[in-house]
């Protein structure tokens, strides 16, 4: 690649892009459009994303810094440079956060009579219901904890919220004492007397806590959180037991050190000193002075609980289901390709899938890679089922996948239970591909049926993340799913795959080759096109790469949700780029890579990212689209999100994003798009149907995706 492309002026820093895309979602809270409690709800989202970001990402900047590790990343900056912007960002990031709430979201909720209500405000029911609620229930789990040279500093867990206390008895000096807000208790308290009043855990503690330290006077008491370093060390090479490492890190997880303090703006400095000193804390960068209620999860907590007000939340949505999906699938796979977009089209039909497959007397083995699954997953039940009913069941569960893996180690061990064969991946690199094989008898020979998906195979995230996934039986494409199974489960090393690619041997490469044929193609005056969906964009050799080709002149098409460290509008450089990010009711999470090709039109889904760690530290899948219906359904899908005016942001050379000028522009969002074409191809089949009898269902054939109206 051209050193003209490394300038670290090129791209933008990681981390920092990575705020620049929670303030878009902190805009989905500021937005009047949305409605009032998914507003509070995208402001909850947002503190959920800071915690893990502090929680991985700063974590593991703090260890780079420790170890003076100072090489700079692609935009130039050194791990100590990346923590100082990112507390600069941070700040003002949470500064919005609470402004957000305080002037725009709690007025508009007291409007709509619902209120968050401090100890003064309460009626005399409300009163007598919280004296009786803090006796019953929380004074018995309640415990005060003082702090002085025979009892020290306690541990406080990540996240937890604490009560820090200055009090003082008889005639003794000052001393220090700690609660904590015990997590077994809503943190939201419905209260009576009014259908939507509440009243927050910690404001009844704290106005009952002369009770907990009898004889002595409080004299100020204010609430802080702690957010600590929960990114797993797992030296896979040094321990013959994956699950016994994983299992003793989850224990020491909880351990590492802190890394943010949230703590409330009119704290005294009697109660800070104490608190950095247990906390071991000396950077300002680590505070963060809060105006407002400490830690804002409780915001999706809040909307949950708010009692007859349907109007202020998203309308329900019920996925669509094609009548013929839900007969014998390995019919409908076996004569044609299948694409679902979810959550518009029904997960249902892909845990039946396995469902089918478990009980269906033709199928000799179940092969599937779990990476994230629900608590109470039928797919799991399922390959249970299959197992016990003789099938050859293989899984691979991800006992790396981060914050599932307590969740996925237990599912290892229910799967080994009911008769499966468990692989735990491959020694360093997470298995992050989302692969499910059917091999089943039939009248022609052995036949492989396959789902291969950009998401995972999680019943339940798949009702707000957009996906997709699809069902095929080709046979190439099913000969390389075998050969993939056999690397994970052995030392098998297939010499070529006939049309997958997985990383991290092959997707980088074969996306950097039609990227290169692209310029080929430029350059002779071809037309040359590139269009493009990820997560995130920060592959250093992926966005020069991308550079290369605007440079050429191939006009390159970008919807990224996340992370994007390519800069737009470089001149001789990123000319011909355009990005765009949808941030809306759902989470964008499909992968779509397209090639004009010289007229042929190339296009793959996959579940990577162009993320280093997605394409050399992980083993994923890049898929083919061969049927021509569903070629045309992806890129209809694609046009629809480019053409989308409400929730993009475009990219802007400044690295910032701003909306769409809607000047002469019509007004469309795409995800409403395709909520309202479910909605519609829902009512056709129910009209179509409507004589039918309910046993003869299965017998039609599938309706093809609705297409976007004119």
């Amino acid at each position: 690649m051209s050193k003209k492309f490394e300038d670290p002026k090129y791209f933008t820093n990681r981390e920092l892009s990575w705020v620049a895309f929670n303030d878009r979602v902190l805009e989905e809270a500021r937005d009047r459009e949305n409605p009032l409690l998914e507003r509070v709800r995208f402001l909850g989202i947002t503190q959920s994303n800071l915690d893990e970001f502090f929680n991985v990402r700063v974590a593991s900047l703090r260890k780079m810094v420790a170890v003076n590790y100072q090489r700079p990343d692609a935009a130039g900056m050194t791990p100590s440079d990346q923590l100082e912007g990112i507390s600069k960002a941070v700040h003002t990031m949470v500064e919005k956060q609470y402004n957000t709430w305080s002037r725009m979201l709690r007025p508009a909720l007291e409007d709509v009579n619902v209120r968050l209500r401090n100890f003064d405000e309460l009626s005399d029911r409300q009163h007598e219901f919280v004296d009786d609620y803090f006796h019953q229930e929380l004074y018995a789990v309640l415990t005060p904890m003082g702090v002085d040279p025979t009892r020290p500093f306690p541990f406080l867990s990540n996240n937890s919220l604490n009560l820090a206390i200055r009090l003082q008895k008889d005639e003794e000096e000052k001393a220090f004492a700690l609660v904590q807000v015990p997590d077994v208790f809503p943190r939201v308290v419905r209260l009576p007397d009014a259908p939507n009043d509440f009243i927050l855990l910690e404001t009844i503690i704290e106005h009952y806590l002369d009770e907990l330290f009898v004889g002595a006077t409080i004299q100020e008491c204010a609430v802080f959180r702690v957010t600590r370093d929960m990114d797993l060390d797992v030296a896979e090479e040094d321990t013959s037991d994956l699950m016994k490492e994983i299992q003793s890190q989850l224990k020491k997880r909880q351990h590492g050190k802190v890394m943010r303090l949230e703590y409330d703006a009119d704290m005294g400095k009697y109660l800070k000193k104490h608190l950095l000193k247990g906390l071991e804390l000396t950077s300002d960068a680590d505070l963060y002075a809060i105006k407002g209620p400490i830690d804002l999860n409780l915001m999706s907590k809040l909307a949950k609980q708010v009692q007859n007000l349907p109007e202020l939340s998203f309308p329900k949505f019920t996925p669509f289901r094609a009548t013929a999906l839900k007969g014998n699938l390995f019919d409908v796979i076996r004569d044609h390709d299948v694409l679902l977009q979810h959550p518009y089209e029904s997960f249902a039909t892909v845990v039946d899938f396995i469902h089918q497959a478990a009980i269906d007397p033709q199928v000799l083995a179940v092969k599937m890679t779990l990476y994230r699954v629900s608590s109470k997953s039928p797919i799991i039940s399922s390959l249970k089922l299959a197992a016990q009913n003789g099938k050859q069941v293989t899984v691979l569960v991800e006992l790396k996948a981060r914050f599932d893996e307590e969740n996925n180690v237990h599912w290892a061990q229910e799967l080994e239970r009911a008769g499966c064969h468990v692989i735990y991946g491959l020694v360093g690199l997470k298995t992050h591909s989302k692969l499910a094989l059917v091999v089943r008898r039939e009248e022609s020979g052995i036949r492989r049926y396959m789902h291969m998906a950009t998401g995972n195979y999680n019943d339940v995230t798949a009702n707000f993340y957009t996906d997709m996934g699809l069902f095929t039986a080709n046979a190439e494409m099913g000969a390389d799913a075998s050969n993939i199974f056999n690397m994970l489960s052995g030392f098998s090393e297939p010499a070529y795959f006939h049309k997958l690619v997985i990383a991290p041997m092959g997707i980088r490469d074969h996306l950097i080759d039609n990227i290169n044929q692209e310029i080929q193609n430029a350059k002779a005056g071809r037309k040359a096109l590139i269009r493009m969906k990820m997560n995130s964009l920060s592959d250093t050799r992926m966005i020069q790469a991308l550079y290369a080709a605007s440079a050429a002149g191939v006009k390159i098409e970008l919807i990224v949700r996340g992370i994007c460290n390519l800069k737009v509008g470089i001149p001789g450089v990123s000319e011909n780029i355009t990005v765009h990010s949808i941030v809306g009711r759902f989470l964008e999470h499909s992968r779509i890579y397209y090639f004009y090709a010289n007229g042929d039109e190339t296009l793959y889904l996959s579940s990577a990212d162009l993320m280093k760690r997605n394409l050399s530290r992980r083993v994923e899948l890049l898929f083919p689209i061969l049927s021509d219906d569903v070629h045309e359904k992806v890129m209809s899908i694609f046009d629809t999100m480019w053409s989308d005016t409400v929730k993009t942001r475009l990219l802007q050379p400044d690295a910032t994003w701003e909306r769409v000028d809607l000047r002469g522009k019509t007004l469309i969002d795409s995800q409403q798009v395709f909520m309202s074409q479910a909605i519609e191809a829902a009512k056709l089949q129910r009209e179509a149907h409507a004589d039918d009898d309910p046993a003869d269902l299965h017998r039609f054939t599938p309706m093809k995706a609705p297409q976007e109206r004119e």
